[in-house]
């Protein structure tokens, strides 16, 4: 008899630290589904290469409602018993462009909610609901950032979908607890810490007269402080690996 997998699904995973850590799950004992626009060349030649199992779903989750619809039809059709955990890891989120929100076009302020929020509370739902014969032995991560805790002018697209990333986890939270022994979820929103990625790049060349941080995020890169991909996935994976997890909500990895 065949041992059950994890199951492992993560949005954003075709570039950046998203691909990073959907790299690093890849394993015989885990089958790993991202969802992103785009797919991964590097991710599937390394699961072809090692006969592992992936799929890419190729969604813009900027429509978050079709992508959850997808994974609930997924999800419902499968024999969850082959499966001794899932994990949902809502990695995605989008910057607009640096500046005061009346400086920035409507539809570039619709996305960064949609992706950023509306599809981590989607997908969420369509998880939980899709998994509910796994009992506990599930797992959200939602990666936020210290942006969701602290507001920064030119940002507040970004800070608006991180900080209700954070309260839509407690409140989450709440509701699994209040579940039945050995029903609910364990959830988690993680600040992963400074990285360097296409999201770093967009603030560090952003406008200084309509990005005062700017400055701040140049210094960032110039300092050597920032992250590779590849060393915040490893501290995500680890962090998802704890014991503990679940035990705090609202949680940054560099504190673990």
């Amino acid at each position: 008899m065949t041992s059950p997998q994890e199951l492992f699904i993560i949005t954003g995973a075709s570039r950046g630290m998203g691909e990073a850590i959907a790299l690093q799950l890849l394993a015989p004992e885990h089958q790993v589904i991202g969802i992103s626009r785009g797919r991964s060349e590097a991710l599937q030649g390394e699961a072809d290469t090692r006969g592992l199992t992936l799929e890419q779903w190729q969604a813009d989750l900027a429509d978050p409602l079709a992508a959850a619809e997808r994974l609930a039809a997924w999800l419902a059709q499968q024999d969850l018993s082959r499966f001794r955990r899932a994990t949902l890891i809502n990695n995605a989120g989008v910057v607009s462009t640096p500046g005061p929100v009346d400086g920035v076009p409507l539809a570039e302020l619709s996305m960064a909610l949609r992706v950023g929020l509306e599809a981590t509370l989607l997908l969420s739902s369509a998880f939980l609901r899709g998994t509910v014969a796994l009992g506990s032995n599930r797992r959200i991560l939602n990666i936020s950032s210290g942006l969701g805790r602290r507001a920064m002018a030119g940002s507040a697209p970004y800070c608006a979908a991180k900080a209700g990333m954070d309260n839509l986890s407690r409140a989450m939270a709440l509701d699994e607890e209040a579940k039945p022994a050995g029903q609910g979820a364990a959830i988690v929103s993680l600040a992963p810490g400074i990285i360097d990625t296409d999201m770093q790049l967009q603030l560090r060349s952003a406008d200084p007269g309509k990005f005062p941080n700017q400055q701040v995020f140049a210094d960032f890169k110039s300092g050597g402080q920032l992250m590779s991909p590849e060393q915040a996935a490893s501290k995500i994976v680890g962090f998802l690996n704890t014991a503990s997890f679940g035990s705090t909500v609202i949680a940054d990895v560099r504190d673990a």
